[in-house]
């Protein structure tokens, strides 16, 4: 879908608008439902599930909140499609929350570093790309070391829960890049030939006045930082889906279809970025709530506010509330209330690397 996007419907740069980042984050959630839907109906083809026996023992080995004691495999097999799917649409609202906060984040980059509108969509593309990669190798390892090492989940639970409460202490704090003092811009000058101005959207390019010699743009600089980013937010979304499910196959495809979507989520926050102030609020208590859910998961055992449909339903509440306030109370400071398109009106400068 990502080659298709790029690839074949826009093989050009431009800059993105709202109408089309808003149909194309519309495209990337139908396919979330239309996944989710098919959990519903099919779920037991991701392991090949054909007994009760089956369905019993991946409900014993990644801890589904479920039972199906005295069922048929008819019967089971509903019971265990229509957790599945519960699992996936929940860990995918956690990680598409958790998405928006990303997106700040690369605005922030976008700012600092000074990129045009135009090489957003290209830059973006390739961070998803490495992104994939990342969440895919972190996923099965911590679901390795889960399976292998059950506290691992408490180390994660506590992770969470501290990174919670510090979110919530800094939700006011002003966000800022210093381009030439970060550590990825600091190694990455150090050791690779850089030039110091955009070349036409390119991450590298040869210099035919100096031996066809190998120079990278700062707009790779901008990619290598977008992808350190990611790193440190995979760090915090995969723990907080594991609270949901410990099945990696649905961790992977909770955050691939967020990811998937955050391209064009991108250009839509970017447009509604002065509605979300309570974002921070909301993202604060869900990974605290997360958090806990995960410190405490063997002593609340079948505790009805640890079930997979209520921890749906709280994850909801979270989002709607943080969104619904951030409505009825709006930032008041013009400054904060400026589009990204205002924001990013100035050209690409040269870049301090030294």
């Amino acid at each position: 879908m990502l080659a298709l996007d790029l690839g074949i419907l826009d093989r050009h740069s431009h800059e993105i608008k709202f109408r089309e980042a808003l149909i194309w984050t519309m495209v990337w959630v139908s396919l979330a439902a239309i996944f989710y839907v098919l959990l519903l109906v099919k779920g037991e083809l991701i392991h090949g599930l054909k007994t009760v026996g089956d369905i019993q023992q991946k409900i014993v080995q990644y801890k589904h909140p479920i039972s199906i004691d005295k069922l048929d495999f008819i019967s089971a097999i509903a019971v265990y499609r229509k957790n599945l799917a519960l699992e996936f649409f929940t860990g995918y609202l956690i990680e598409y929350m958790l998405s928006v906060d990303n997106v700040f984040v690369i605005i922030l980059i976008f700012l600092s570093f000074k990129v045009q509108k135009m090489y957003y969509k290209r830059v973006l593309f390739w961070g998803i790309i490495g992104a994939i990669v990342m969440r895919f190798i972190f996923i099965f390892l911590s679901s390795a070391l889960i399976q292998q090492f059950d506290w691992v989940i408490y180390i994660f639970g506590f992770f969470l829960v501290i990174t919670g409460v510090k979110m919530f202490i800094e939700r006011n704090r002003k966000d800022e890049i210093e381009t030439s003092r970060h550590p990825v811009i600091r190694v990455a000058s150090k050791y690779l030939p850089v030039y110091p101005n955009y070349f036409r959207g390119h991450f590298w390019f040869r210099n035919k006045k100096n031996s066809m010699k190998l120079y990278f743009t700062p707009l790779f600089l901008v990619l290598l930082v977008i992808e350190f980013s990611d790193v440190v937010f995979a760090v915090d979304s995969v723990p907080a889906i594991f609270s949901v499910t410990r099945d990696p196959f649905i961790v992977f495809f909770s955050n691939i279809f967020a990811i998937l979507g955050l391209r064009s989520l991108f250009f839509v926050v970017a447009h509604v970025i002065g509605m979300l102030r309570f974002l921070k609020h909301g993202l604060s208590v869900l990974l605290t709530f997360i958090g806990i859910k995960m410190l405490l998961h063997s002593l609340m055992k079948g505790s009805w506010i640890f079930s997979t449909s209520n921890s749906l339903y709280i994850v909801l509440g979270i989002l709607c509330l943080s969104i619904l306030a951030s409505l009825i109370w709006p930032e008041k400071n013009k400054k904060q209330k400026k589009s990204i398109k205002e924001l990013t009106g100035e050209e690409p400068g040269d870049l301090n690397l030294q």
